[in-house]
Formats: C-alpha cells, sequence, structure tokens
C-alpha cells in the first residue's frame, strides 16, 4: 500500500520535511500512518488531518493511493 503524506506550515518546520511517500503492508488510521511516519514525534494535540483533500476524524482509514494531509490547528484574529 503506498501512501504520500504532506505536512503544512509549522508541522513541516518541526518535521524537517514537507512530505512522505510510504508504503505499507496492513491497513491503517490517520493516526497510525502519523505514528509511522514520526515515530519519534508524538502527535500534536488538536492537529487537522485530511485524506485525499477532505478533512477526516484521526481514526478514519487510509487506503492505497491516499494522499493524507496533515496540518496545524489554525488561529486568527
Amino acid at each position: 500500500m503506498s501512501i504520500k503524506v504532506r505536512y503544512f506550515a509549522s508541522l513541516k518546520e518541526k518535521l524537517g520535511r514537507s512530505e512522505d511517500n510510504l508504503a505499507f503492508v496492513e491497513v491503517l488510521t490517520v493516526r497510525d500512518l502519523w505514528g509511522g511516519a514520526n515515530p519519534q514525534q508524538s502527535l500534536p494535540d488538536n492537529i487537522l488531518a485530511a485524506v485525499n483533500m477532505e478533512y477526516v476524524d484521526l481514526d478514519s482509514r487510509v487506503n492505497d493511493g491516499d494522499e493524507v494531509a496533515f496540518f496545524p490547528p489554525v488561529t486568527g484574529g
């Protein structure tokens, strides 16, 4: 199973990269994908995730060929 993972804003800076192309054998959730891609970094609080450009819950399943994006929470005023 091939999955493209993208990181935006402060996540990109913190991780030192903007994307990963990963291969997994088993079905994953978005939460599992973060752990597999970033074993040294815990999942940040209030992170937003999207699968194929649609916001999803962190327990949503990821399928072969999906693109998963992680965003820090957005603030503004």
